[in-house]
């Protein structure tokens, strides 16, 4: 007794794997099928099942146009049959995408980020004034907050208004000003007073949850 057993390595290429090699034999026999009503009738049912097959992806937007395109990608483009939806080219699929630019990032102080550099930006289309003066102290101290996370040291006001001097492409100059920031005691135990905070509300939170799930319940 003999049987003929197909091994993957010698089975034809599934174009699209995802849709299973099933799925790669109907668009065969779609292809080979001699009138185009009969191609016609089919390709309707094979993107039908394709759509079963994905129905997670149902409430995308296009999502008929999407099988369309796969089943003409699993036919390697060669099938002719009418098509709601314009038929996909070969070239238009292997075109490269254009690249990305490259992110830019705060200067060389990559660790105050790229949030500060956005609030710099702000403070200079602000008019000169108390509001502006207000807003360049809270971007100080924020920057010193940031320096001392990434430092875990003291830091001298002096140098970080000399990088928001840096930042402001020289347009934000407090270098001179008698003016102090916050303390860095201060700023670093806030830091922690908030990360204590949050665990204290959740912890709250599972003795209340916890307390309420008790209430009623006898105790022997």
């Amino acid at each position: 007794m003999t049987f003929d057993l197909e091994y993957n390595s010698e089975r034809p290429l599934m174009i699209i794997p995802e849709y299973g090699r099933h799925i790669q034999k109907l668009v065969d026999h779609c292809l080979a099928l001699e009138t185009k009503e009969e191609r016609d009738k089919m390709a309707k049912a094979i993107v039908d099942v394709m759509g079963n097959l994905q129905p997670h992806l149902r409430d995308v937007p296009d999502f008929k146009h999407k099988l369309w395109d796969q089943l003409y990608i699993m036919s390697d483009f060669k099938l002719d049959v009418e098509s709601p939806y314009p038929k996909p080219s070969k070239e238009e699929l292997q075109e490269k995408p254009e690249g990305l630019a490259y992110p830019k990032s705060a200067s060389r102080y990559r660790y105050y980020g790229n949030n500060i550099q956005t609030m710099i930006d702000i403070a200079l289309s602000w008019e000169d004034g108390d509001k502006k003066e207000a807003l360049v102290f809270t971007i100080a101290n924020h920057m010193k907050k940031c320096y001392l996370n990434w430092n875990k040291d003291t830091v001298d006001d002096a140098v970080i208004f000399k990088h928001l001097y840096d930042l402001s492409d020289k347009k934000i100059d407090f270098r001179e000003t008698e003016e102090a920031l916050s303390d860095s005691k201060n700023l670093l135990r806030k830091s922690r007073t908030q990360g204590q905070g949050q665990n204290t509300s959740k912890s709250n939170y599972k003795k209340s949850h916890h307390n309420n799930q008790n209430k009623g319940r006898k105790r022997y």
